[in-house]
């Protein structure tokens, strides 16, 4: 895996060893990034990074100019970490070790432009997400919630909440979201 574009673009992110992760494949981070780029731009933007696993996707946003990130992962710190070293963002970067529902209610009164979600496939994270960042209002009125799932899991949207537009890969589907205002 590597950034893909920016200030630390062709540094490579490593896995952690040992743990059973699921990195988000670079193809498919790059036409997330593509999608964010064409909507809003990563310019000074907010990031939240749920289930960071390498913290890839926030390194990435970082490398593109994001002001700030916050990389959420129970078991993963180490290894955000060193990437972040790595790639010379680790001054923009907050890294939280604990589970999503313990650092979201912590991060209740922030609120982000962008939030990225790639929880454990079917497992029931991908509606907990959801409902956590609308109950919470953790995302910006002209933010974006991207949700990474297995193209089988549900995703039972809130009335007041759009899909404004879907990408597949494999088994893999990404879907980017944004409140109705």
């Amino acid at each position: 895996m590597r950034i893909i574009s920016g200030t630390a673009k062709g540094h490579t992110i490593q896995a952690p060893k040992g743990i059973d992760t699921r990195p988000t494949q670079d193809r498919v981070r790059e036409s997330i990034c593509n999608v964010i780029q064409s909507r809003r731009g990563f310019f000074e933007t907010h990031v939240l990074d749920i289930f960071s696993g390498t913290g890839a996707f926030a390194i990435e946003t970082l490398s593109r100019g994001a002001k700030k990130a916050i990389a959420i992962d129970t078991r993963t710190s180490d290894c955000i970490r060193k990437n972040a070293q790595h790639c010379k963002v680790e001054e923009r970067l907050e890294i939280v070790k604990s589970t999503m529902e313990s650092a979201l209610s912590r991060l209740q009164g922030q609120q982000f432009n962008l939030i990225f979600s790639d929880p454990p496939y079917e497992k029931g994270y991908v509606k907990k997400t959801l409902d956590m960042v609308d109950h919470l209002d953790l995302l910006s009125d002209d933010g974006i919630l991207i949700i990474e799932r297995h193209k089988d899991e549900a995703l039972n949207i809130l009335p007041k909440w759009n899909i404004i537009k879907s990408l597949s890969a494999g088994y893999t589907r990404v879907d980017f979201l944004c409140k109705q205002v």
